[in-house]
């Protein structure tokens, strides 16, 4: 049986991954989702009900029938002909989702880790608040808006303090330059001239007095709390604004917050996810921040020794926890 892996062309968790699969023996077949049309060939024939073919590249070829996982690791946007006008191009693309994306989604008994139509569904942050809450995990009041308004009065009702934090990604492009935009508290001079939360939906949620914030990666039945110590304002307040100021530390997790991760994970069919949280000063309590269904765990491998690269091998091969 057969590995499937679409990733990126330049991804190191992934070639660790892939390593430890060959280390053990196991085939593998690595793909960007980028290489269809043009690198990766499907050869797909309905018979007796089910896909029978290959997916192929100039090197490597694996038959359908042969995939038993598929690791969906965030992988590039499809690549189309340069010659194809806009309409073209949109039309090669939805028909790349639907035809490509559907025989693979169609495939029988293939552990998806994730499928990406409930990774897709994963995505939307008021839905993992809600579910969140519905298992039993602990949310701070969160405010969905386009209103100056609503703002004020949400920020108004929280004497602690209210931070802005993106729907998505935090990275955006610009003159050929990449901006971030970290989660940032408002400032009282913030709340006088709000006239651009008018141009879209903005998501503030009430400030966690935080001592330390945790990252908690699930695979399957395999759980790992990694504890991330802030030693700077910057990082304290959003600890991806500086890294370099940053300690971690392998820790259990609490029964309570391990039962309502794994409600999480089942009520939104996730093999995997890594899921953040701020722990209160004062209570000890986890607050659920948001899950990535793609998100990121490489570093933390490393500076804690977390076997997260073998408990995806195991997960991708059946190997029991």
């Amino acid at each position: 049986m057969t590995v499937l892996i679409l990733a990126q062309e330049a991804d190191a968790p992934t070639d660790a991954v892939v390593a430890e699969l060959t280390r053990r023996g196991v085939e593998v077949f690595r793909a960007d989702t980028s290489w269809f049309p043009r690198q990766l060939v499907l050869d797909a024939e309905l018979v007796d009900g089910r896909w029978t073919g290959t997916l192929s590249t100039d090197h490597r070829t694996v038959d359908l029938h042969d995939i038993r996982s598929v690791w969906y690791r965030d992988p590039s946007a499809f690549v189309f002909p340069p010659d194809l006008t806009e309409v073209e191009r949109a039309y090669a693309h939805r028909e790349a989702r639907l035809g490509f994306g559907g025989v693979l989604a169609a495939l029988p008994d293939v552990l998806w880790v994730n499928h990406p139509n409930r990774a897709a569904d994963a995505m939307y942050k008021p839905l993992q608040l809600t579910t969140a809450a519905a298992c039993g995990l602990y949310v701070v009041p969160t405010l969905v808006t386009n209103s100056p308004t609503a703002v004020r009065r949400f920020a108004a009702a929280l004497p602690g303090g209210v931070v802005h934090k993106s729907f998505g990604p935090n990275t955006v492009t610009e003159g050929g330059a990449v901006k971030v935009a970290y989660t940032r508290r408002f400032q009282p001079a913030d709340l006088v001239d709000l006239r651009g939360v008018r141009s879209t939906a903005l998501q503030a949620q009430a400030w966690v007095d935080k001592a330390v914030e945790a990252r908690v990666v699930v695979l399957g039945e395999r759980m790992f709390t990694i504890v991330i110590t802030a030693n700077s304002t910057a990082a304290h307040e959003d600890w991806r604004a500086d890294f370099d100021a940053l300690t971690y530390e392998l820790v259990d997790t609490p029964p309570e917050v391990e039962a309502g991760v794994r409600a999480y994970m089942r009520t939104l069919g996730l093999a995997y996810a890594a899921l953040d949280f701020g722990i209160e000063r004062d209570t000890g309590r986890f607050v659920f921040y948001e899950s990535n269904s793609a998100g990121q765990y490489g570093w933390l491998e490393s500076q804690t020794g977390a076997p997260i690269t073998a408990a995806l091998a195991d997960l991708l091969t059946g190997v029991p926890s």
